[in-house]
């Protein structure tokens, strides 16, 4: 049996060594949900409870670990692990509950979401809230840091800066077939530099998110993030360019502004 430190370093080892499979493989496989839905993936559920179930563990499992670790009751622990939850509150939460509204009142395709791909999050989700709460919570030297305030301020403008954009963004990707008519062009804000500031915001949120934490667990989620982002954002890219041909801005990147 593994120590909870040998767990831990276990499992970081396997985010790590996981993260190039995931980005080679997801270059030449697009996950077949939102604009790839596709069939021959097996049973599907509804987006609003894929979406809650998957990102669930996020916060069930972080407020069941948190407690049980020396930095419990350390103001800072408190500080740090809050931007973390809050990003989980509302994916987990009020994201679902937003696309049960819209699908509903028939606003948004009645899309399905394989269980096969929920299943995976939901495990990579488990994986994920097992580091970042026990690395907060036990191994985090969080009143030795002689860094902890810079690092934290730094990081947390960046993790918010991150949130308004993601937000924004789901916010206009939801209103665009609002009245149908089938996918439309976004365009304002970031959509004016690339296809899916959704994910740009959402990887900005995981680099100060590393920053905040400054510790091989935080950098391994944003490492990992990019590798499930980036070349999602360039497939979502491609399908816009596909289906609205000359129409589409072709100064748009896919991610990234000005570089990819």
């Amino acid at each position: 049996m593994f120590s909870d430190e040998g767990l831990f370093h276990y499992t970081l080892l396997f985010l790590f060594l996981s993260t190039p499979p995931t980005i080679i493989s997801l270059l030449f496989l697009t996950a077949p949900y939102g604009k790839h839905l596709r069939p021959g993936w097996g049973p599907t559920i509804p987006p609003p409870v894929a979406w809650f179930l998957m990102e669930s563990p996020t916060i069930w499992l972080t407020l069941l670990l948190f407690p049980h670790g020396k930095n419990y009751g350390n103001p800072r622990a408190f500080l740090l692990m809050s931007p973390f939850l809050l990003h989980y509150l509302h994916r987990t939460l009020i994201y679902p509950l937003r696309l049960y509204l819209k699908t509903r009142n028939g606003k948004i395709q009645k899309s399905c979401f394989p269980v096969g791909v929920a299943m995976m999050a939901f495990g990579f989700n488990i994986l994920n809230a097992y580091l970042q709460a026990r690395w907060v919570s036990e191994y985090a030297d969080l009143d030795g840091d002689g860094w902890f305030w810079w690092r934290l301020a730094a990081g947390a403008v960046v993790f918010c800066g991150g949130a308004l954009v993601n937000v924004w963004s789901d916010n206009v990707l939801m209103g665009l077939k609002e009245g149908g008519g089938g996918y439309k062009i976004p365009r304002g804000g970031l959509f004016e530099w690339v296809s899916c500031p959704n994910y740009f915001g959402e990887i900005l949120e995981w680099l100060g998110w590393a920053l905040m934490t400054w510790s091989w667990a935080g950098f391994g989620f944003f490492a990992y993030t990019c590798a499930n982002l980036v070349p999602r954002a360039g497939a979502n890219h491609k399908w816009y360019l596909k289906k609205f041909g000359e129409d589409y801005p072709r100064n748009r990147r896919a991610v990234i502004p000005f570089v990819y």
